[in-house]
């Protein structure tokens, strides 16, 4: 059984790479963050080769969120119809009491 991906938001990364210039060990200091070394020096890399496009998220992140963020939209939506069904009901009663 393997233990689900852990994923790690750009601010994270970003100030862990700050951290592991300021420090002396960045072993020590990935421990204390409770990342591999390996990801430190990795973060490092991107930082150095990339500057500030570094660090963009990965598709399967946004892409769950873009898909959360259309399923709250649909049924948004789907609330607002039926909003606008009653109304439209309610208005044809209103109408018809007032003849």
């Amino acid at each position: 059984m393997t233990k689900p991906r852990k994923n790690y938001s750009r601010e994270f990364k970003e100030n862990a790479v700050k951290l592991s210039y300021e420090r002396s060990n960045v072993s020590d200091l990935a421990r204390e963050l409770g990342i591999l070394p390996n990801f430190l020096y990795r973060w490092r890399e991107e930082s150095r080769t990339k500057g500030n496009e570094s660090f963009p998220g990965k598709g399967k992140q946004s892409v769950t969120s873009d898909y959360d963020e259309l399923l709250d939209l649909r049924k948004q939506l789907k609330r607002k119809d039926m909003e606008l069904e009653i109304l439209k009901k309610a208005v044809g009663i209103i109408s018809k009491s007032d003849c």
